[in-house]
This record gives C-alpha cells, sequence and structure tokens, in this order.
C-alpha cells in the first residue's frame, strides 16, 4: 500500500532580520496554496516571524551569516511549522507566562514574542540536542 504524501515545504535563509520577509512571503504563499483561511495565515506568519526574530537575536546573537531553516507540512487539517537553527539552545518550557497588567503597567517595551506564539499557536514544542541543533515546531489547526 502507498504511503500518503503531505504537501511539505521547505526554505533556508540566512540569520538575518532582513530575511524574515522572505520567511512571511513563504508562509503566505503556501498556506494560501492549501485553501488556509486568511486569519489563521495571518497568525501562522506571525508567530513564525517572532520565532525568527528570536532565533536571530539570541541564538546567533545578531550573527548574519548563519542558517535557519523553514519546513511546513500541511496534514489532517494542521499546519505544522518547524523553525531550525544551530545557535546556542533556549527552552521555551523555561519562560513564565507574562502578568499582562503587571507588564502593561509598567509601560515594558518587547519581550512578549514567546507569549504571542504560544497564543496564537496550537501547539509549541522544542528540542535540542545540546550541541547547537534547535528545532522549534508550531502547530495550528486551519479546519
Amino acid at each position: 500500500m502507498k504511503e500518503l504524501e503531505y504537501p511539505k515545504y521547505d526554505l533556508v535563509v540566512k540569520s538575518s532580520t532582513s530575511q524574515l520577509a522572505a520567511i512571511r512571503s513563504f508562509i503566505q504563499v503556501h498556506a494560501e496554496e492549501n485553501n488556509v483561511k486568511p486569519q489563521v495565515i495571518e497568525a501562522l506568519i506571525l508567530a513564525a516571524d517572532e520565532a525568527a526574530t528570536n532565533i536571530v537575536k539570541h541564538a546567533y546573537h545578531q550573527k548574519t551569516d548563519q542558517d535557519i531553516l523553514v519546513d511546513m507540512l500541511f496534514k489532517d487539517g494542521e499546519c505544522t511549522i518547524t523553525l531550525t537553527d544551530y545557535g546556542d539552545p533556549f527552552d521555551p518550557s523555561l519562560v513564565p507566562q507574562p502578568d499582562m497588567q503587571e507588564y502593561l503597567k509598567q509601560r515594558r517595551v518587547g519581550g512578549l514574542g514567546l507569549y504571542l506564539i504560544r497564543t496564537l499557536m496550537d501547539g509549541l514544542e522544542y528540542e535540542s540536542n545540546r550541541k547547537n541543533l534547535n528545532k522549534l515546531t508550531l502547530r495550528k489547526r486551519f479546519v
């Protein structure tokens, strides 16, 4: 019996904030091809953009010559986006949910990327082999 094939797409960009537009476009095009609703596409783009920005800033410390791999898979009504980097590991499970009232009261700027990702996505998984291979997987239902 032949195994079912699901739409899968791959992109490799350098670790520069100038490459974020390429990631956003990549997600937009392939999500539209797979009949994902516009509001879900916006959530996917925002979450992936925040994740990639964190990779550039924190995993690669603004070095612009490193690779970020972006994979998209559409299967059973769910879009999975995996961002892979070779920088410093970071475990999002160690970051607590922010107290939004306190955050607003302090008039802080920034620091909400992970909160946005968690809020926008249906699932978030992180794995690192501690030898600078990090994978962040974002999951979002679209049907």
